[in-house]
């Protein structure tokens, strides 16, 4: 069974993307000038996707809100250290990330997945084929025996597997864009989105028979 399929997302720095970028370091050029006002442009677009990439690490939603403000903080605070070498997003998607498996790893908080954040399109046909089979409460059981599942089966994994299959899965990053977020090279990202989908399918196929 093949838990998702094998798709390979690739970053791929379109024109769209490239004036965004360009714009974004413009911005961080007046910050950096000491328009300290100019920071709030960055804070208000990106502060949903930064709270939504840490709330699906750490599911909770209080603490999702701290490292998210956190992180911005954070941000300003080394905004002098910021080059340029890379898009001021994927530097802000570092630090969030960073500051998230910091909390994990000082808190040993769970992680929750939902069954029902994984694509329609992601979703594998024995997965399907087993909703459709059940009706009614059921289902509803059914549904929640497979989440239970999946969460217990993602706490096995060390907090470097789970956040490719967070980054990869859950918010859509290519494998560049994570290598470069988490620090590692694209074919580590590769190894790990691979065992860790190895071990989600051996824990998951019982419920699939």
């Amino acid at each position: 069974m093949a838990f998702t399929k094998a798709i390979s997302k690739t970053l791929v720095m379109t024109p769209e993307r490239q004036q965004e970028a360009d714009t974004d370091r413009e911005v961080v050029r007046q910050v950096q000038a000491g328009d300290v006002a100019a920071f709030d442009k960055l804070m208000l677009k990106y502060r949903e996707r930064i709270y939504s990439v840490i709330y699906n690490l750490c599911a909770n939603r209080e603490d999702a809100a701290d490292l998210t403000q956190a992180t911005f903080i954070k941000t300003f605070q080394s905004i002098n250290r910021f080059q340029g070498q890379s898009s001021f997003f994927t530097w802000l998607y570092r630090i969030g990330v960073n500051a998230t498996l910091t909390h994990l790893r000082k808190n040993r908080l769970r992680t929750f997945f939902s069954f029902e954040q994984f694509t329609e399109e992601e979703k594998s046909s024995e997965i399907i084929d087993a909703l459709t089979d059940k009706t009614g409460a059921d289902r509803e059981t059914f549904v929640k025996e497979l989440q239970e599942k999946l969460n217990e089966a993602l706490q096995k994994l060390s907090i470097k597997h789970r956040t490719v299959v967070t980054l990869f899965e859950i918010d859509g990053l290519g494998h560049d864009e994570i290598a470069e977020i988490v620090g590692c090279s694209v074919g580590t990202v590769r190894s790990r989105l691979h065992y860790a989908k190895q071990l989600l399918q051996a824990e998951l196929q019982p419920y699939l028979r």
